[in-house]
């Protein structure tokens, strides 16, 4: 997959997050996409770590890895920003 696929893959599983995590009111789309590609690698990171591999698994298993890592991540900058 390319840089486009990534990034489109990326702003729709951090708009999806945006929307679970309630903090779509907050975030633009440029925010949206990185955080859907950061959610990507933080998802690959710790599905390797539990010893799935998700590489070639296919655009939805791409897209499933980036929404569990964006949802982390937003719980996890929630959780901070609330208490700072």
């Amino acid at each position: 997959m390319g840089i486009i696929g990534w990034i489109i893959i990326g702003g729709l599983a951090g708009w999806v997050a945006s929307k679970i995590m309630n903090t779509d009111g907050q975030q633009g789309i440029i925010l949206n996409i990185v955080v859907g590609i950061v959610g990507g690698l933080l998802g690959g990171w710790l599905l390797g770590v539990l010893g799935m591999d998700m590489a070639g698994a296919g655009i939805i298993a791409s897209f499933l890895t980036a929404l569990l890592g964006a949802v982390i991540l937003l719980f996890v900058v929630k959780a901070v920003t609330k208490r700072a």
